[in-house]
């Protein structure tokens, strides 16, 4: 057993060892005695070919115990190439941190350990948690540096066809199907295409705006983004280290038009996807595309990866009696700017991001509004609050990084966010205090977790407060609850008290149908009952059907903000190209 030592170097290559030489004979003990009673394993497609989390030696050692055979792991050491192994804190407790590499049989994998005392064991080091996650598959290998593609198709054939006529020729598909359909343009969208293209897998993005990065081109007009820049690379590219802490949209937009050109993705604008099939027997799907003009394509990819996000089809609640509204309604994904309601009064409806960002625009813009609130908010400043979750990404590697975030178990996660959600309640308690004596519902995430896991658990319910928060506090913007309006008229909202709210223009911030309800409307009653809910955690303590193997072969999901775009793109297409290499078989065992 390791001895408990000083030289944390020492400490994670011998417990590395011992591991490896333990995956080799798990059956005589030595491999549970390498882990903390209470320790996590979560594997990424390394040994298991699946995402997820085990809690508990004994849990672990049987999981182990029956992948450790067939993936035949070995090379385990501490990687030169990162972050040298440390001492840190995390989720409160403290631990010997190292990132190590290793191999498979099929592939090559990054890892991280994470060594604590176990007191019942003279304190000896064990293991309390374990990423062990699937870096590249050998013969399979991403063209990059110095084994990046030469050029051979056209550098020096002066009679064929020149780099920008092979494209043309890629991007067109006169004469054959993409592999790979990916169905939406945004960063989920850019980012598995990016990953499948260096793996060489054909695939096409379909988007039904008009211009690569009209998704977030042709949102409200003051929009930028809400996390600073350091964590929203995209893959292989990132952001020149000139552009600004926080990016606006229309910044970002271009830069996706730039990504599509630089990274040599195959895009159609202006191209709806109607809806498929799937062919169990062929391992194909049939589905229908409607191109800008018109005309209709079919077409036969093996996969198709819904890459719409979070928000999909938005929601328009049943509210009595606003179909009698004379005045203006609309959803705020149809909102762009305020200074055509200037002078005149406007409802917004929610007290998420867009409906506070969309009222401090219009009343920004000369507008009287009120804010009525449906529900409990999470309110939480965008600095320094908000951004404390992303601590680590201020300093080392994003490499290194996006693997720590990746590394961390759903339960010490929510641990992790609980503490950060408890300091940011101290650091904006001044705030708080004065939106609960206006009024404002305020809750702080389940068990009290913050706002990522509300986003991650269902998709918002939180401001990151840029000013709205402190215009209601001072009542420059009113606000109302929705329980207290009888219902709507034509010249605005009747309280219940009798009063009546005079409007123009009622926006819905209402925010937008579950991922389930596109698969239906796309694929049909029987695929979507066979993929499930989608989004938040289920019993493997993962998101559910996202960027893995869903209950649908050949259709996969991808969502999230850049960051978590970044990281599950990886995951996601190393599947699909395993899959089609027949390093794994097309319907999940």
């Amino acid at each position: 057993m390791l001895d408990k030592t000083d030289d944390i170097s020492v400490a994670a290559d011998s417990w590395l060892a011992q591991f490896e030489d333990a995956l080799a004979k798990p059956d005589d003990g030595s491999l549970k005695a390498l882990f903390h009673p209470g320790s996590y394993w979560r594997d990424v497609l390394a040994l298991s070919w699946n995402v997820q989390t085990i809690n508990g030696a004994e849990a672990i050692l049987k999981e182990l115990q029956a992948h450790a055979g067939h993936a035949a792991p070995s090379g385990f050491s501490v990687d030169p190439d990162r972050a040298a192994p440390r001492k840190v804190t995390r989720a409160g407790t403290s631990a010997i941190e190292a990132i190590f590499k290793f191999e498979t049989r099929q592939g090559r994998g990054d890892g991280i350990l994470r060594l604590i005392p176990d007191a019942a064991d003279g304190n000896r080091l064990k293991a309390w948690t374990l990423l062990t996650a699937l870096e590249e598959l050998k013969g399979f290998e991403e063209q990059l540096g110095i084994a990046r593609p030469r050029g051979s198709a056209y550098s020096r054939d002066f009679r064929g066809p020149n780099w920008h006529d092979l494209r043309k020729a890629a991007a067109e598909y006169a004469d054959h199907d993409p592999t790979v359909l990916v169905i939406g343009g945004g960063q989920s969208g850019l980012c598995i295409a990016a990953r499948l293209k260096q793996l060489q897998v054909d695939t096409l993005i379909v988007d039904r705006e008009a211009r690569i990065g009209d998704n977030w081109r042709n949102r409200y007009h003051a929009l930028t983004l809400h996390n600073q820049v350091q964590v929203n690379h995209l893959p292989y590219m990132p952001f020149p280290p000139n552009w600004p802490v926080y990016i606006p949209k229309d910044k970002l937009a271009n830069w996706f038009e730039a990504y599509v050109e630089s990274m040599e993705l195959n895009f159609w604008t202006g191209t709806e996807f109607e809806g498929g099939s799937y062919d169990e027997q062929e391992g194909r799907w049939t589905v229908m595309l409607r191109r800008a003009d018109g005309s209709k394509r079919t077409m036969h990819p093996r996969h198709v990866v819904l890459a719409t996000g979070v928000s999909g089809i938005p929601s328009l609640p049943d509210i009595p009696g606003l179909k009698d509204f004379s005045g203006t309604v609309m959803h705020s994904s149809r909102y762009t700017d305020g200074e055509e309601w200037a002078g005149k009064t406007a409802l917004v409806i929610g007290t998420g991001n867009s409906g506070h960002d969309i009222a401090q625009d219009l009343h920004s813009s000369g507008a009287n509004v009120t804010l009525v609130q449906r529900s409990s908010t999470l309110i939480v400043s965008i600095e320094p609050s908000a951004q404390l979750v992303y601590a680590p990404y201020n300093e080392g590697t994003l490499d290194d990084n996006d693997l720590i975030a990746s590394s961390m178990p759903l339960a010490l996660a929510r641990k992790s966010h609980a503490m950060t959600a408890e300091r940011s309640k101290e650091l904006d308690q001044e705030l708080l205090d004065g939106l609960a004596r206006v009024g404002f519902k305020l809750d702080f995430g389940e068990d009290n977790t913050g706002w990522q896991f509300k986003y991650l658990t269902r998709g918002g319910g939180y401001y990151f407060n840029v000013g709205c928060s402190d215009l209601i506090v001072s009542g420059a913007i009113a606000l109302r609850q929705f329980l207290d309006i009888e219902s709507f008229a034509a010249d605005g909202a009747r309280m219940k008290s009798g009063e009546t709210l005079a409007a123009d223009l009622i926006v819905l911030a209402t925010g937008y149908k579950r991922q389930e309800e596109l698969v239906r409307k796309l694929f049909g009653e029987e695929v979507a009952d066979r993929v499930g809910t989608i989004w938040g955690f289920g019993d493997e303590q993962e998101l559910r059907n996202m960027y893995r193997r869903t209950g649908q072969p050949g259709l996969w999901f991808i969502a999230g903000g850049l960051a978590q775009c970044r990281i599950g793109s990886k995951v996601l297409a190393l599947q699909i190209k395993a899959i089609e290499e027949g390093l794994l078989p097309r319907v999940a065992s």
